[in-house]
Formats: structure tokens, sequence, C-alpha cells
């Protein structure tokens, strides 16, 4: 594929756009070279902040700044270097520096906007190697679901892309790079699944590396079915203990995951493995068993539910149960944010959009006039009680029923965005836009709301 090629290739893909601001993750290497060039041509030279993080583990590491310094010169591309705190008393230092990496992405991309989005070069070789690695260390079916293209602020515009083809628009474009001598050793256990492992399955079929990313492709699309089986099992954010009990062991390890990870947040590590112990908590007063990550199952009379704890709480009560509890500590809520009309904005890990739009019986499209006079709209998190009178639909529904209804996950529903005018809802993305504010045979203008999220 030619350079151009590459260019429209990752335009039509949507995750970097003209004029939107981004910080790209710039380490000197072809995948990194390759995606400011790439990024200078879609997003525009100016609006695109390399950041080069100087780990100081190596000789080279000063020559690799300079060089990254002087790319960006010539592409007329803004370069910010920082330079990490070493890692004392050992430890893992490839997991240090991702740390240190996207710490400092997240500060830089805070401070330049909350539409700032942070673009990695992460390529399909990449995704391969991840797979596997994750595959050999973590007894997970998502280890298997790979890299997401978009992953809140992070985008990764380079995941159709192979290694072979960077190397090649470097070249075809004239791109200096800078190889680390330490990606040739196998000193890291992912140089190992490079060389090895990737190599191995290389020879075995010519057609490895393709089937492993097929395979992750086609698991990411059973994914969302598992995940609407695994909605249909909740009233709400809690599931009866018996409804638990009677599922099959697989979709009820499922049921236990999605109520840790909604809880904390973020992905536990292991709590499905608690689950036929969850479905056998006695059913009347109040008992609990730990999880781990700082969550725990309560049932109360029947009914179970997840809740983050304290990291005391947490150790002490491990697997435990107890005659009585509060609910514990809760994941802060999301501050609401105003949409400019029109105008963009961040929302937790979510960017929302309002523009001009034609008059069209859409999805997110509003009618102008019936948004009043004011010049913006506000964006909050769902609350208990909220109703919507979705178009096509009689009446005013429940979100929450609305989110049942429409298969929304349950670790989604919190951090969802619900865009307000005065005191009603007019939309909320994939669930539904109010008849409000929709469009009629007699608006004249008309905006559209997007949002691009996790």
């Amino acid at each position: 594929m030619d350079p151009d090629g590459v260019v429209e290739q990752i335009r039509a893909g949507g995750l970097l756009r003209p004029g939107a601001p981004v910080v790209l993750l710039l380490s000197g290497g072809r995948d990194s070279v390759c995606l400011l060039d790439v990024a200078a041509r879609i997003v525009g030279e100016q609006a695109v902040t390399a950041l080069h993080v100087n780990y100081g583990l190596r000789a080279e590491a000063d020559d690799d700044e300079r060089h990254c310094a002087a790319l960006c010169e010539r592409l007329g591309v803004t370069f910010v270097v920082r330079r990490a705190t070493p890692l004392a008393g050992g430890g893992n230092v490839q997991a240090w520096a991702r740390e240190a990496r996207y710490a400092a992405a997240q500060e830089l991309a805070r401070a330049l906007g909350d539409c700032t989005a942070i673009a990695a070069g992460h390529t399909a070789d990449d995704q391969v190697e991840t797979i596997l690695y994750r595959l050999a260390s973590s007894p997970s079916r998502r280890a298997l679901l790979g890299m997401r293209p978009r992953d809140g602020r992070l985008v990764r515009p380079l995941l159709e892309l192979t290694r072979a083809q960077t190397t090649a628009y470097c070249e075809a474009r004239g791109l200096g790079w800078r190889d680390d001598v330490t990606n040739a050793g196998d000193r890291y256990a992912r140089n190992r699944v490079r060389h090895q492992l990737v190599a191995a399955l290389r020879e075995a079929h010519p057609a490895a590396e393709a089937n492993v990313l097929r395979l992750a492709e086609l698991l990411r699309d059973e994914a969302d079915v598992l995940d609407a089986l695994v909605d249909e099992q909740f009233d709400g954010e809690t599931i009866p203990l018996d409804r638990l009990a009677s599922l099959a062991p697989a979709l009820r390890r499922l049921v236990v995951q999605r109520l840790a990870d909604a809880a904390a947040g973020r992905p536990v590590s292991g709590a499905a493995r608690r689950a036929d112990a969850v479905a056998a908590l006695r059913r009347q007063g109040t008992a609990w068993l730990d999880l781990g990550g700082g969550v725990r199952a309560v049932a109360e009379y029947g009914v179970l539910r997840a809740e983050l704890v304290g990291e005391r709480a947490a150790r002490t009560g491990a697997g435990g149960q107890a005659g009585a509890g509060g609910r514990g500590e809760r994941v802060a809520p999301l501050p609401p944010v105003v949409l400019p009309i029109p105008g963009a904005v961040m929302f937790g890990d979510w960017q929302l959009r309002c523009e001009a739009s034609a008059v069209a019986a859409v999805d997110g499209v509003l009618d102008r006039a019936a948004l009043g006079d004011g010049g913006a709209l506000l964006v909050r998190q769902w609350r208990t009680g909220d109703r919507i009178a979705p178009i096509g639909l009689d009446g005013t529904k429940s979100l929450q029923d609305l989110f049942t209804a429409r298969r929304v996950p349950l670790a989604r529903r919190a951090a969802l965005p619900v865009v307000v005018c005065g005191e009603e809802i007019a939309w909320i993305p994939g669930v539904a836009t109010s008849a409000r504010f929709g469009v009629t045979a007699s608006t004249r203008a008309a905006v559209r709301l997007t949002a691009t999220g996790p």
C-alpha cells in the first residue's frame, strides 16, 4: 500500500479527525514515526502534540530524544519531552515505563483540553503479540479480545497495519526512525513472544497471525452477544440469588464478573472464580463474600449486589460472611459538564459533539428552536427516577427500563452521558432521543449530537 493509501485507510477509520487535537506518543520507532506523519497529514500540524518520554535507561536515550525533536521540527509539530523518575527497587521495567508514558500523556491531554485524544502506534503485530502474551499469562476470556481501537481517550489508528507496512511508509516518505536495541533480545517476556512464539506459529502455518487477529475480531462480536445475555439477568444493579444459582455455570461466572467490574469501575481479576460460592450465600439477613480487588458481593434477603470497599475492609474480610454491613465506598461520580451549541466536550471517557445539521428524523438530531435560546446543554450521569419520552414510544419511560430494553450493559450505565436541556432529558447516545426535542414537520433548523466512547 502506498503512503497515500495508508493515510486514506486511517482517515476512513475515524480515529483521527481534521482539527481534532491529539497527543501522540512518539518513541522514535518506525510505528510511532509513521503515526506522527499520518496524524500531521490528517489532523493538521497545529493540532498534533508529540510526547516523548525519556526513561534514561539506555545510553542511546538522549539520541532518541534529539531524533524525535528534529523530526517534529521538520514536520511542524509541537514537541514535548518528559523525563521519567527512575524505577527504584527493581520490578517490572516495561510496566513501569508504560505507566509513566500514559500518566504523562493523560496529564498533557488534560492540560490541552477536554477533547484531546491520545494516540498510540500499536500495529496488527502488536495486537497478535498482546493476545498471545495475555493468553499465556491470564486465564480469562478477556485476554483473547485484544486491544480495542478506542479505549476512552486512547486511540490506536494503526491497528489494521502491520509493522512491515509502517516500515514501508517511513521509507517511502523519507522518514528516519530509531531502533531500540533491547527489542532484539529475549530478556523481556513480550520479546520472547515476538521472536520465538510468533515465529513458531508462522512456521506452523503461514496465516497464523491473520488467524489470531480474525479470532479476536470474532470473539469481540460474540462478547457483545454474551454481554446482552448477561444484561438480561439483572434487575437494575442487582440479581436475586435464586436466579443466579439457577444459571448455567458459565453464565453464572459472567454475571458475578460483571457485578464486580461494575462496582470497581475496572476489571476485577478472578472474581468469576467465586461465582459458586457467591450463589451459595445465605438468603436471610445480610451476607457478604470478598471477590478480590477491593470488591465484595453482598446478599441482603436473597438479593445480590456488589460494592467497592476500602482496602482494609477487603483485606480483613477476605472470604468471610457477616450478619450486617454498610454499602462501603463508591466510585466517585462524574461532575456535570456544559456542552456548547455548537461545540465539543469530554465527559469521562466520552467525547460529545454538537454540530449544525440537516433536518432529518434520525437519532441525535434535535430541533434547534426546541432547545430554546440558551447556548449550551448539560451533560451528566443518569439518576434514579430519570425519565424521558422517547421518539416512537408512547408516554414517558424510566431510563432504567430503557437501559434494560435496549440492552445497555450494566457496567456502562453509570458513565453513560445524559444530555439535558433545562430540566428535561434530550438525548442519551444509543438509547433514546426525546420526542420533545426531536425534529418535526415544522422544524427549520437542527443540530446533531454525536458521542464517541469506550
